[in-house]
């Protein structure tokens, strides 16, 4: 029992994929990386206009993206009703939950297999990549500011620290707002 208290049994591993960089003489590598990664991932609905973190959920790494959407990551209290999210959270189950909730889908749409990306959903991924990509802009905050890196050992300690860095980030945002408010 007592190195049982030790061990983190809800952390689970995953492999994170990213595009390999370019060598130093110019040449790219034939294959992209696969990085081992384990622990807990975050999940966000944040506000378009003000980006404050409204909603999160807490995660094993391996858990997948798409199924934490009809999980209460969206909030019917916010006054847009579009849904801006990456290609993960594409599903017909998520489409018809929406559809059924009244939200408005924006979600990325999937490369076809095997097939090059028509042009107009290539465009169509572009305009809302510029939206989507307020999200990425809260999580970089947090790595860079807060030093993100949740080392516990269990779930509720990793929603607990990970809900701190998020409510530390709503009471730095707020603060920037009123900076921004009052020097205008």
């Amino acid at each position: 029992p007592a190195k049982l208290s030790h061990k983190d049994r809800h952390a689970r591993w995953t492999l994170k994929f990213t595009k390999a960089k370019r060598q130093d003489d110019g040449t790219m590598p034939s294959s992209d990386l696969a990085i081992p990664f384990f622990g807990y991932k975050s999940h966000v609905s944040i506000d378009r206009k003000y980006r404050f973190i409204r909603k999160w959920k807490t995660t094993h790494a391996a858990a997948s993206d798409g199924a934490r959407l009809r999980e209460g990551l969206l909030d019917k209290t916010n006054t847009a009703s579009s849904v801006w999210a990456d290609t993960a959270y594409r599903s017909k189950a998520n489409e018809d939950f929406m559809d059924k909730e009244g939200f408005v889908s924006k979600v990325h749409r999937k490369k076809p297999h095997l097939k090059p990306m028509p042009r107009h959903i290539q465009r169509s991924n572009a305009g809302k990549s510029v939206i989507r990509s307020r999200v990425e802009h809260v999580f970089a905050d947090q790595k860079s500011q807060t030093g993100l890196f949740v080392r516990t050992v269990g779930i509720a300690r990793a929603n607990m620290r990970i809900g701190l860095a998020n409510i530390t980030y709503n009471m730095r945002r707020l603060l920037f707002l009123e900076r921004l408010n009052a020097s205008a």
